[in-house]
C-alpha cells in the first residue's frame, strides 16, 4: 500500500466516524418530528417504540461519556412522548380492554424503560438522581395506569383469609 492510499484510507475512515456521530441525533430528531405529526394514536404508540429505542441508545451514549445532563434531558423528553402517546390513545380509544392496539406496545416499552432507567440510576452521580427519580415516578404511574386499563378487575379482590365467624352473644365473656 502506498503512502497516498494509506492517507486516503485514513481520511475516509475518519470522515465516516465523524459523520456517523451525527446520524443518531438526526435519526432521533427525524423520528421526533414524525411522532409529533402523527395523528393516528395507534400508529403514534407504535412509532413511540422506535423513537424510545433511539432515545435510550442516545442515553447510553451520553452515559458512557459521563454526560448525565443530556441523559436527564433525553429521559424527560421520553416521558413527555410517553404521556403524549398515552393521551392520544385514551382520547381515540378509551376502552383499552377492547382495543388493545397501541396500549400493549406502549406499556411494554415503558416497562423496559423503567429497567433501563434503574440501570442508569445505579451509575449516575447522586446530584442527578432527583430529576431521574421524578421521571421514574411518572413512568411508574403511567405503567400502572396502562396495566389497570388493559387488565381491569372484574370483581373486588377476595381476602385470602375469611373473616372469623361472629361470636354468639351467650358465649361472650
Amino acid at each position: 500500500m502506498t503512502l497516498f492510499h494509506a492517507c486516503v484510507l485514513g481520511f475516509l475512515s475518519a470522515s465516516a466516524l465523524l459523520c456517523g456521530g451525527f446520524a443518531p441525533q438526526e435519526r432521533v430528531s427525524d423520528l421526533q418530528a414524525r411522532f409529533d405529526r402523527e395523528t393516528n394514536s395507534v400508529h403514534k404508540a407504535k412509532m413511540f417504540d422506535k423513537l424510545g429505542d433511539e432515545e435510550f441508545a442516545e442515553t447510553r451514549r451520553a452515559s458512557r461519556a459521563n454526560d448525565y445532563q443530556t441523559v436527564g434531558q433525553v429521559l424527560e423528553k421520553y416521558r413527555d412522548n410517553a404521556r403524549a402517546a398515552l393521551a392520544a390513545l385514551k382520547k381515540d380509544h378509551p376502552n383499552a380492554e377492547r382495543q388493545m392496539g397501541g396500549y400493549k406496545q406502549l406499556q411494554m416499552h415503558i416497562h423496559r424503560a423503567l429497567r433501563e432507567l434503574d440501570e442508569t440510576l445505579v451509575v449516575a452521580p447522586s446530584e442527578f438522581h432527583p430529576p431521574l427519580l421524578l421521571v421514574r415516578q411518572d413512568l411508574v404511574a403511567m405503567d400502572d395506569e396502562l396495566l389497570q386499563m388493559l387488565f381491569p378487575r372484574r370483581s373486588p379482590p377476595k381476602s385470602a383469609v375469611p373473616p372469623p365467624p361472629p361470636v354468639p352473644p351467650e358465649k361472650q365473656p
